[in-house]
């Protein structure tokens, strides 16, 4: 691998600031969603709460915040891409900022959670100290608990994953093969295409992996993270190598955004008639998981529109924020399962419960970031990179 895919190579992609925005609000998001599940019905690490009312606004972001980071962080590989000499480069550095931040954390900031876990749900009766000598490094499960375990880190372990993917197409795709790829999602752009086509393929495919297997993240034996996030991460890919999908986006953006929530509406019906753990009969079920892929598309093709038009300048928070989100996302969960682990037995208000758990997040991530901006090395464990030249500014088309 000493020479960039045909596919990969036209001219560097410039920087988007949209969609450095729409990276940064979509981690936010994440965060406030996990707190939310410390309140929400169902099952989680720890529960302070059982509110059912909250499930509407969480059930509102579920669909989308993920597909959205997938689709930018395929558009980030391919600007990075561009800039680096050959694909063995670009699979190295992936590697190392992804995988080395897993692997620390891994071992230093997902146990607690694990721990916590078994202690509140299993009735794990041994303490830390035991569970790190004992238990930590089975390799194995612990009453359906994985050890060592990867938690909401997952993303990352999937994003290398696809990475890794992307390396092995670019490498191994003809350039005749590349060239009509490239006219092919150019013609998305043509009409509604854009909005139907992508539908075609996630509303079955959702729906067949709803009657088949779960969503368990657990890289190998989940198929709906791979047949529906994968596809994604390369739209954002090809996203990155052509103007000629923006006017369609920006032609678009207003039938997806009703596509989205009419979905919303479907999911919201199902979750009153059916709240929690009670299952709708199947076909109810399907129409669940179809609009669940509706509001996916269709949110993800309105955040892109609302990055390139509303959100698309820089401001002097942009950068650091940018550069923040990683580090809060590495620590955010763990540090609100201990939180709210420590809130248990206090019984305190819900209100006064989520202003400590997102008061004391937000400090914890804070000290993180900034203890890996001023020690090198805990910095390359907190995925902190060196800083790069900057990138041109991007011009979208006007659209048609």
């Amino acid at each position: 691998m000493n020479t960039t895919s045909e596919l990969a190579v036209q001219s560097p992609v410039p920087r988007h600031y949209g969609l450095d925005w729409l990276r940064i609000g979509a981690f936010l998001l994440l965060m406030l969603y996990h707190v939310g599940m410390a309140f929400v019905t169902g099952d989680w690490l720890v529960k302070l709460a059982q509110i059912q009312a909250l499930a509407y606004p969480m059930l509102f972001l579920t669909p989308w915040r993920l597909a959205v980071l997938f689709i930018v962080s395929g558009y980030a590989s391919r600007a990075l891409l561009t800039r680096l000499p050959s694909l063995g480069t670009f699979l190295r550095e992936r590697s190392l900022r992804l995988l080395i931040p897993l692997g620390a954390a891994m071992a230093l900031i997902i146990p607690p959670q694990s721990w916590i876990s078994l202690v509140t749900n299993h009735g794990y009766a041994h303490d830390f100290g035991y569970f790190l000598r004992h238990d930590w490094l089975r390799f194995g499960q612990l009453d359906g608990v994985t050890l060592p375990g990867w938690e909401h880190l997952w993303f990352v372990a999937y994003l290398w994953l696809f990475t890794v993917a992307l390396t092995l197409i670019l490498a191994m795709l003809p350039a005749g093969l590349a060239a009509w790829l490239k006219t092919r999602f150019e013609a998305l752009g043509t009409g509604s295409r854009l909005l139907w086509m992508p539908l075609a393929y996630l509303v079955p495919a959702r729906i067949a992996v709803t009657f088949t297997t779960g969503e368990s993240h657990g890289l190998f034996d989940d198929w709906l993270s791979d047949i529906i996030y994968l596809p994604l991460f390369l739209f954002g890919f090809a996203l990155a190598g052509t103007t000629g999908l923006w006017p369609a986006i920006a032609r678009l953006w207003k039938p997806a955004l009703a596509l989205a929530l009419t979905s919303y509406g479907v999911l919201a019906t199902v979750e009153t008639l059916y709240p929690g753990h009670n299952t709708p009969p199947h076909a109810l079920m399907a129409l669940d998981r179809a609009a669940i892929a509706g509001m996916m598309w269709g949110m993800s093709l309105t955040m892109l529109q609302l990055a390139n038009t509303l959100l698309d300048r820089d401001h002097r928070w942009r950068k650091p924020l940018s550069e923040a989100v990683f580090p809060f996302y590495i620590l955010h969960q763990t540090a609100i399962v201990v939180i709210a682990w420590w809130l248990l037995p206090l019984g305190l208000d819900v209100p006064v419960e989520a202003a400590i758990i997102l008061s004391g997040t937000a400090l914890a991530c804070i000290l993180f970031w900034q203890a890996g901006r001023h020690v090198g090395w805990f910095g390359s464990l907190i995925g902190l990179s060196r800083p790069r030249r900057p990138m041109a500014r991007f011009e979208p088309q006007p659209a048609e």
